[in-house]
């Protein structure tokens, strides 16, 4: 059992994701720290992040014990990973890794919950159910600001504003695996919605995926 949580940055699509994981008894890999943990190894080595080949080196070293570091969590780290996930051998180098949680999930998981940008269009295409997940980018703004103040990092809301219209930019016109909805996802506007709303309808949704494949 697969489940594909795709959408821009803050729109609420990681906590969603964790909390299907955890309803389902599923496996959650959020794919985004891996592209976090990427930008993370270039930017420690002092290199650039835009650098294909430091990026791509990054990416063929990187592993998923990496990701429970929360410095991943840093606008910074957040910035340089638009720039690493935009080259294309980057995200080639982490296509295997991703595929491999998701059809052979740890510790004995019956499926996994994968959450990104391509999760239902490249990465798993074959997902049982697929959600796209997306809100208006100042109230995103607005979440991700909160989610860093309360991590104890410095945060502006412009800054994080200005910050998520330029990794939206990247995300969208990309050439490789461009942030978009897969053609049988079921789209998700959280704008109006908290937490619990949200989780309710992508519930309803994936057990009716589920219902349908019975």
């Amino acid at each position: 059992m697969i489940i594909a949580v795709d959408g821009p940055a803050a729109s609420g699509k990681g906590t969603l994701a964790r909390r299907l994981a955890e309803h389902f008894g599923l496996a959650h890999l959020d794919t985004g720290l891996l592209y976090r943990a990427v930008a993370q190894r270039v930017l420690k080595a002092g290199q650039d992040p835009a650098d294909p080949a430091a990026a791509v080196a990054a990416a063929k070293a990187v592993s998923l014990a990496e990701l429970a570091d929360p410095a991943l969590r840093s606008s910074a780290v957040g910035t340089a990973a638009s720039h690493v996930a935009a080259i294309p051998a980057v995200r080639g180098a982490l296509v295997a890794l991703q595929r491999g949680f998701a059809h052979g999930p740890p510790e004995g998981k019956r499926g996994a919950v994968l959450d990104g940008r391509d999760i239902g269009t490249v990465i798993c295409p074959d997902a049982l159910a697929k959600l796209f997940v997306t809100a208006a980018r100042e109230v995103r703004a607005k979440r991700r600001h909160k989610e860093l103040r309360e991590s104890g990092l410095d945060s502006i809301y412009a800054r994080v504003l200005q910050d998520l219209e330029g990794r939206d930019a990247r995300d969208a016109e990309r050439a490789d695996a461009p942030l978009k909805a897969a053609p049988d996802a079921f789209t998700l506007d959280t704008t109006s919605l908290d937490a619990d709303q949200a989780f309710k309808s992508a519930l309803d949704y994936v057990l009716e995926k589920c219902r349908a494949r019975r």
